[in-house]
């Protein structure tokens, strides 16, 4: 049976971020370590966007950026400039390929394509069971995420992200390349947090997606209705060629996801709570997670004791909690927040970087009372 210091299960964003930063670590040059993944890596299964100041680790294989973000709401359309950030797109393939291609450049690094079955901890190590074959691992660090597991608890609230988008082409030049819609909430809400996500990539071609903040998702018909609303009434668009399409969930939950972790088996990821739970963005963050874990592991400390709670877990709870119980509110909350406070701010808050002072400056935008039920309601 092969037996390695540490096992990676799971070739995503943070299963390969991991691994390049502990093979690419002197410290861990003597370690044995394994990436386990059921796919071979080598489709474009998947993009990922997010907001950074400057010049950033992923410039060089990135798809595109842009200088400006749009948001409307019920009364209030803007196209800010966002500077010194930028809104930037890595498509999964891009990343596979330049991740994959360093990892397997380590000679202590092993890339197999496996799929995981169980997982059996014992006193000195862990049995990770293959499909095909069985491996033994000091540590291990799975990214395998299931819904049923939140499920199964009540404590805290889980909505879910969900969106299906169309990649489309037009025959016309409609699309403004230097302006991502970040948020367009002027469509029908329906009682829920709904709105649309436009990434151009040039002036005839962008991907057009329909997202929902909400506890349970809709029939595929109901999103793709949306989508051709959408393109023909806002965007004015009638002849267009739909190229790909992309569909997802992500869970928004406070949900403990520590509890699921033991001294030799760390949940990450999605399946170890980095995704921000108030808004489902996870790569940007999971690349801080993978820091401050290979950091955590250099210090010989438990893998049960990485993740701790802090001051923004509570923020994300406040709202999850209003979100669950008035779903409809999202709208005011995000309208409130773009038409009072400037855009690198939220973008700040929402990256845990921001002072208290700063948050309390936040909070403040909008209407107090849902988060003061919310607090309330948790407090008491």
């Amino acid at each position: 049976m092969p037996i390695y210091d540490y096992i990676i299960i799971g070739a995503g964003a943070s299963g390969l971020l991991l691994a390049d930063a502990l093979g690419n670590d002197r410290y861990f040059s003597d370690k044995s370590i394994l990436v386990l993944d059921r796919d071979q890596k080598n489709k474009n299964d998947r993009t990922w966007c997010f907001w950074e100041a400057g010049k950033g680790q992923f410039d060089d294989i990135l798809y595109r950026r842009w200088p400006k973000i749009h948001f409307a709401g019920e009364k209030l359309d803007i196209k800010p400039e966002i500077a010194p950030y930028s809104y930037k797109m890595l498509r999964g393939i891009d990343f596979y390929n330049h991740y994959l291609q360093k990892v397997r450049a380590y000679p202590n690094v092993d890339f197999l394509e496996e799929s995981v079955q169980e997982l059996v901890e014992k006193n000195d190590g862990v049995l990770v069971m293959g499909k095909n074959q069985t491996f033994e691992g000091r540590y291990i660090f799975d990214s395998r995420f299931e819904y049923q597991n939140l499920k199964s608890q009540s404590k805290y609230p889980i909505l879910q992200q969900h969106f299906l988008g169309w990649f489309i082409q037009t025959n016309r030049p409609v699309f403004d390349v230097d302006t991502a819609t970040f948020m367009d909430f002027s469509i029908p809400q329906k009682g829920n947090t709904r709105f649309m996500y436009v990434l151009p990539f040039s002036t005839t071609e962008a991907l057009v997606e329909y997202t929902l903040f909400s506890e349970n998702v809709l029939e595929k018909t109901e999103y793709e209705k949306a989508i051709e609303e959408y393109i023909a009434q806002d965007l004015g668009i009638t002849e267009y060629t739909i190229t790909d399409i992309e569909q997802g969930n992500i869970p928004m939950t406070c949900h403990d996801f520590a509890q699921e972790n033991s001294d030799r088996i760390l949940k990450i990821g999605i399946a170890g709570g980095w995704a921000k739970a108030s808004t489902g963005y996870t790569f940007y963050s999971s690349t801080r997670r993978v820091t401050q874990l290979v950091n955590h592991i250099k210090l010989n400390k438990p893998l049960k004791d990485f993740q701790k709670k802090n001051r923004f877990w509570f923020y994300d709870l406040l709202l999850l909690d209003i979100l669950f119980r008035s779903n409809h509110l999202g709208r005011n909350i995000f309208e409130s927040l773009f038409r009072r406070r400037k855009p690198q701010l939220i973008f700040k808050f929402l990256d845990q970087d921001t002072s208290p002072f700063e948050e309390l400056y936040i909070m403040a935008a909008p209407k107090p009372w849902p988060f003061i039920k919310a607090l309330w309601g948790r407090l008491f």
